[in-house]
Order: C-alpha cells, then sequence, then structure tokens
C-alpha cells in the first residue's frame, strides 16, 4: 500500500506569490549598446544586478564578447508577461526603429514609436 497523498494546493497567480514573498512583480525590458555598436535586448526583474552581470561577461554569450556594455534605454513593465512580448516586440524590430526607439527613451514602448519608423520607409 502506498501513503496517503497530501492534499493538492493550486497553483496561486504569479500576482499572488508575488504579495506572499514580498517580491515586486516589477519587470524590466532594457536596450544596451555595445562596444561594436551593436544592440542587444533583455529583460529582468533586477536591472542593476542584471547590468552588473553583462559587464563581468557572466549575462549572455553575445555581450561577453562585446563589452563594455552601456544602457541605452530601459522601460519599467508590470509584470513577467509584459517584460517577455515587449522584449520580444524589440528584437523584431530592425535596427532603425531600435535606433528610433532607444532615442525617444523617455517614453513607454508602444506600437506609435514602431509604426513612424515604418512609415518613414
Amino acid at each position: 500500500m502506498h501513503p496517503p497523498r497530501a492534499p493538492v494546493r493550486p497553483a496561486l497567480p504569479s500576482a499572488a506569490r508575488a504579495k506572499l514573498s514580498g517580491v515586486a512583480s516589477v519587470c524590466w525590458v532594457y536596450v544596451l549598446r555595445c562596444a561594436d555598436d551593436s544592440l542587444y535586448t533583455g529583460w529582468t526583474v533586477d536591472l542593476d544586478r542584471r547590468l552588473a552581470a553583462h559587464q563581468a561577461g557572466s549575462a549572455s554569450r553575445y555581450t561577453r564578447s562585446r563589452r563594455p556594455v552601456s544602457l541605452a534605454a530601459a522601460w519599467e513593465m508590470g509584470g513577467r508577461s509584459a517584460a517577455l512580448r515587449e522584449e520580444a516586440r524589440i528584437k523584431a524590430l530592425p535596427r532603425a526603429a531600435k535606433l528610433a526607439l532607444v532615442a525617444r527613451a523617455g517614453t513607454p514602448p508602444g506600437p506609435s514609436v514602431t509604426t513612424a519608423v515604418r512609415r518613414s520607409r
């Protein structure tokens, strides 16, 4: 005979888990300018720690060989899924659109920047 199983607790939504653990659900999407003038886009929950990891060469293979890197732009996102969507959207942009996005770093990212760059072609 098998021992009785403990009751399974339903999974909590990420916002509820964040509240219970005391961790903020804020994520960041960022763009780095590498030493070879290329752009790297990523997301993180701790921007300072992630930048330090990029500078140390332990964050990604891409930036490891393109150091030093500098923060070109960063946007605070509401949560992980929003950050992942925005990261994917930015990565899909052509270089000219990314540069326009970085130039407008004071404004939140969104379709208006993409549309403006695409219309200018």
